[in-house]
């Protein structure tokens, strides 16, 4: 991690040399962030479309996991860092400087495995716990068994798959696993990178998909999009009113319904709504709420909070379903503007 960092700061200084002569001569802008695996597949598409349409703009976004975008803010060598964890009180005062959350869109954390001729699976809460906590190691346990009559399950061991850096993904899945086992939060608790009991890492959301699919008996956890992308298989995860939810569009946005406060952070598992699916949650940009810093200049300011403003208009949210993640809710995007016109460059705001 240290070293993709170090990449990553020196082709920030490089960009930024490249800007510097640029701007002077009317050319482009690079805007740089990192972060985030989850929201990767949309952030890649989105940014693409808006360099097309402003040709002056060029946006380079690398997937180092939610802990490596924080710390590339943290050390102030990006424009913006991406999370699927926001930021607590604690971990936003020891922040060097008064930061925001922008929600971007919805994605799920999918229950993937690998099992070959079982096309369905239905996981609930106490399965989930006692099989990533390595209560339950084989398939054919007769707990789960009881829960999915009349499926043939094979005499194979569970091999849990879970993230080996820090990760978003794993805050959004432990948050859920401590809303409903008892023993999970006093056990392991909530993270973005936790000691685990059992199983193997794996590095990004590519990386757990990739181990999952190429090894049988496996079961993991996931950004929806990857698992979706790869065509893997996905268990049905029991909400809090007792249903069985696969991931979708519809299912994922209906864990938004409710109130989201002025400043965005909050979780979104185990949702109240009988619909949704319990394992959702936001995804964040977070940027400096003061532009003006490390020599920054006004027009690299402005570029960045007007291609933030845009990422969560009608537009760009329209384009979220294509790579399988669900939109914002009209009031988590009216109150993304909202904070997004809080932000100054020597203190005065950035847009109107």
């Amino acid at each position: 991690m240290k070293a993709i960092i170090l990449v990553l700061v020196l082709a920030v200084v490089f960009s930024s040399c490249q800007n510097s002569a640029k701007k002077s001569a009317g050319e482009k802008i690079s805007l740089t962030a990192a972060g985030a695996t989850f929201p990767q597949p949309y952030y890649n598409l989105v940014f693409k479309n808006y360099s097309e349409a402003n040709k002056d703009i060029d946006i380079t976004y690398g997937g180092i996991g939610s802990g490596g975008g924080i710390r590339s803010l943290t050390d102030k060598v990006v424009d913006f860092g991406a999370t699927d964890a926001f930021l607590d009180d604690k971990a936003m005062a020891e922040m060097p400087a008064p930061i925001v959350h922008i929600p971007t869109c919805l994605g799920a954390v999918v229950i993937a495995y690998n099992l070959p001729g079982v096309d369905e699976l239905k996981l609930s809460n106490v399965l989930l716990e006692k099989i990533f906590l390595g209560e339950i190691t084989q398939w054919n346990d007769a707990q789960i068994a009881a829960n999915n009559a009349g499926v043939k399950l094979p005499d194979t061991k569970i091999m849990f798959v879970h993230r080996s850096d820090g990760s978003g993904t794993t805050q959004i899945f432990s948050d859920y696993m401590t809303k409903i086992s008892k023993n999970w939060a006093d056990k392991v608790g909530v993270g973005k990178s936790l000691n685990w009991p059992v199983g193997m890492g794996a590095k990004g959301n590519p990386g757990v998909v990739g181990t999952v699919s190429q090894t049988e008996g496996a079961i993991g956890y996931v950004g929806s999009e990857y698992a979706f992308a790869q065509k893997i298989q996905m268990a049905k995860i029991q909400n809090s009113n007792g249903e069985y939810v696969l991931p979708t569009m519809t299912s994922v946005s209906a864990a938004a319904k409710g109130n989201i406060p002025a400043d965005t952070r909050i979780m979104l598992t185990n949702s109240s709504d009988p619909e949704s699916y319990p394992i959702s949650g936001f995804t964040w940009i977070i940027l400096y709420k003061e532009q003006a810093y490390n020599g920054r200049s006004l027009a690299q300011a402005e570029a960045t909070v007007k291609l933030l403003d845009w990422l969560v208009s009608a537009d760009a949210q329209a384009q979220a379903p294509n790579v399988n993640y669900a939109p914002l809710t009209d009031d988590a995007a009216a109150k993304a503007k909202a904070i997004l016109r809080t932000i100054t460059f020597e203190g005065k705001t950035i847009l109107n």
